[in-house]
């Protein structure tokens, strides 16, 4: 377990997270209106989006699949019959007064989410619900230094409310479940996950409490668009209440902002409750039926998810738990590593996968979908490897030139002559030439200093330009030394 070392002993930190998950669809939830990103301000906007008078909302089909599909993949219950709720508040981007969204009756139930935990271990984090919702619009402070625009564009789009269960004890945990999350809802296709474009935001709720004892008074903190910020958000808040605690103050049930350049939580208001939302059924909604045989039919259509990806691959390829962990958190990633691995060395393949071609991606600052390497030539040049035409040292070169210029293994090797020398008569001449040259190391070594092999092999590789083979150096090498 976790703990924050207060001034007076030690805290646990309790955090239930509500992540806003934009659904990929090409219209929004209630209109036809487009759902495209980064469009001029107000260029997709409906009578039903902008709340024409005697406009009336029609639910689109997809918007409920996806959320079944997310629920499915949660492990969660669908619920057959929910019903749609007026959210009454008033904000200048919200043109009805009111959102559109689920309360007592969401779509989808109880689920669960796997956390994979940095030590190798995992355990499982609850999730509350999923229910549906219409995005608000954006306000727009920075245009003008007395008035706020409103841009409608986004005023509609579909969203899911994910849930959790107060099961987080630490920001790190919070980390770690947004991630997971955020890979289930890629692999679904439901949300593209994308936090710096708004897709995906998160409000965390954060109380502290002595190590097991009763839940203290929680503060929500509104719209956190980064997981390096949510956890950053989470520490911050923790402390504070800690300190507040600490000098025997009370904690105030509210809403805080996080200050993306103080880096502190901020008070924003005084903390609603669902009752001063005035929820009620939406007039204009009939509850939504859903058929079970339409139910089943998503979930044999779901794809392998990260846990089951993760499982086989530990099974079918002996990777260990950490490895398939870094493979699977993105689809594309794991898909690449399935194909450079099939017919291969499987740890061979996630060693070079994770090792030189994730790094050269880092460093490049490219995703896996543009990797200059494809799978196929990743492949093609681990079977240099395998087959001795090329050393694994020489091997890095290669694929040093591959991500550079695009070009194929084969090619390279055989264009800078860089096969490997599997003649014994080639690899014992060089080796003759190396002795010859330092009788008087060759004389320390038989007098004991097993140290200077490497010596030996270091200057033997050096004399064929790296080419020999390294298990025939090896071999004559001990032969001439220890004969």
């Amino acid at each position: 377990m976790t703990y924050i070392q207060g001034e007076t002993g030690n805290w646990e930190v309790v955090i239930g997270l509500e992540v806003h998950a934009q659904i990929i669809s090409k219209a929004k939830l209630f209109s036809g209106a487009a759902t495209d990103f980064g469009s001029d301000p107000n260029s997709q906007v409906s009578f039903v989006d902008a709340a024409f008078p005697g406009m009336l909302p029609v639910i689109n089909a997809f918007c409920v699949e996806q959320a079944v599909r997310t629920g499915l993949g949660l492990k969660a219950e669908i619920n057959l019959v929910s019903v749609f709720d007026r959210k009454n508040y008033f904000y200048a981007d919200l043109p009805q007064g009111y959102q559109i969204s689920q309360f007592q009756q969401p779509v989808v139930g109880r689920g669960q989410l796997v956390l994979d935990l940095p030590d190798g271990s995992s355990r499982t984090v609850g999730i509350t619900r999923l229910h549906l919702e219409q995005d608000a619009g954006k306000s727009i402070h920075d245009q003008h230094p007395t008035k706020t625009f409103i841009d409608l564009n986004r005023s509609g789009v579909a969203l899911m409310e994910i849930v959790s269960e107060p099961d987080l004890r630490s920001a790190e945990e919070a980390g770690a479940y947004l991630r997971k999350l955020r890979s289930i809802l890629r692999y679904l296709g439901t949300c593209d996950g994308n936090m710096e474009e708004g897709s995906m935001r998160c409000d965390c709720n954060v109380s502290v409490r002595r190590p097991g004892g009763e839940l203290g008074t929680r503060c929500e903190i509104k719209n956190v668009n980064s997981i390096r910020f949510v956890q950053a958000a989470i520490d911050f808040e923790a402390r504070r209440q800690i300190e507040v605690l600490e000098e025997g103050g009370t904690i105030v049930q509210e809403t805080r902002l996080w200050d993306t350049t103080r880096l502190v939580t901020r008070s924003m208001r005084s903390k609603e409750e669902a009752h001063d939302y005035r929820y009620f059924p939406d007039p204009d909604l009939l509850p939504l039926e859903l058929d079970p045989a339409w139910v089943e039919e998503i979930r044999r259509a779901l794809p392998e998810l990260p846990d089951e990806k993760k499982a086989r691959f530990m099974a079918d390829f002996k990777l260990s738990a950490y490895d398939a962990n870094v493979l699977v958190n993105e689809k594309a990633k794991a898909d690449y590593f399935e194909a450079v691995a099939n017919g291969r060395d499987a740890k061979m393949a996630a060693n070079w996968v994770t090792g030189e071609l994730f790094g050269a991606l880092n460093k490049a600052g490219r995703e896996i979908e543009d990797s200059p390497v494809s799978a196929a030539d990743l492949g093609a040049l681990l079977d240099l490897i395998g087959d001795n035409t090329i050393s694994g040292r020489i091997a890095k070169e290669v694929f040093e030139e591959m991500f550079a210029t695009g070009a194929k293994p084969g090619d390279i090797v055989e264009k800078k002559g860089l096969r490997q020398v599997t003649d014994t008569g080639a690899i014992e001449s060089a080796i003759d030439a190396v002795l010859a040259a330092n009788a008087d190391k060759v004389e320390e070594f038989r007098s004991g200093k097993d140290k200077l092999f490497g010596f030996f092999v270091g200057q033997t590789m050096k004399a064929t330009q790296g080419k020999a083979n390294p298990a025939l150096v090896n071999e004559i090498l001990t032969r001439k030394l220890k004969g």
